[in-house]
C-alpha cells in the first residue's frame, strides 16, 4: 500500500536545525527499512497559485484555495504493508518534525 503523509504547520515557518537533524534519520530509516518513495518540503502558501481550467475557464488566483493559518508544509510518501505500519511510521515522523502529521492511503 502506498500513502502520503503530510506535515500539517503554521506560518511561522519555524523550523530548526534540531528538528531537520531528526528529519534526516526518519528519512534514512524509512530508506533503510523501503519504506521511502519520496519526500519534499513545501513553500508557503502565500505563494500557491489556484488554477480553474474546468470547461476552459483559464482562471488563476494568487493566494491558497484553503485559510492559511494552517496548511502543508511538507510530505512523505511511502510504502507500507497496512494501515497499522503507516500509522507507525507517521507517529514516527510526527515526534522526528515535532508537528501534527494527516496520514493518507491511496486510492487503489
Amino acid at each position: 500500500m502506498k500513502f502520503l503523509i503530510f506535515v500539517i504547520d503554521n506560518l511561522s515557518m519555524s523550523g530548526t536545525p534540531e528538528e531537520m537533524v531528526e528529519i534526516d534519520k526518519f528519512n534514512d530509516q524509512l530508506e533503510a527499512d523501503g519504506h521511502w518513495i519520496a519526500a519534499g518540503g513545501l513553500v508557503n502558501p502565500v505563494n500557491s497559485l489556484l488554477i480553474d481550467n474546468r470547461n476552459d475557464a483559464n482562471q488563476v488566483w494568487e493566494h491558497s484555495h484553503f485559510p492559511v493559518e494552517e496548511h502543508y508544509s511538507g510530505f512523505w510518501f511511502i510504502s507500507a504493508p497496512d494501515k497499522e505500519t503507516a500509522k507507525r511510521l507517521a507517529l514516527a515522523g510526527s515526534k522526528a518534525c515535532n508537528r501534527k502529521l494527516e496520514l493518507r492511503p491511496l486510492i487503489g
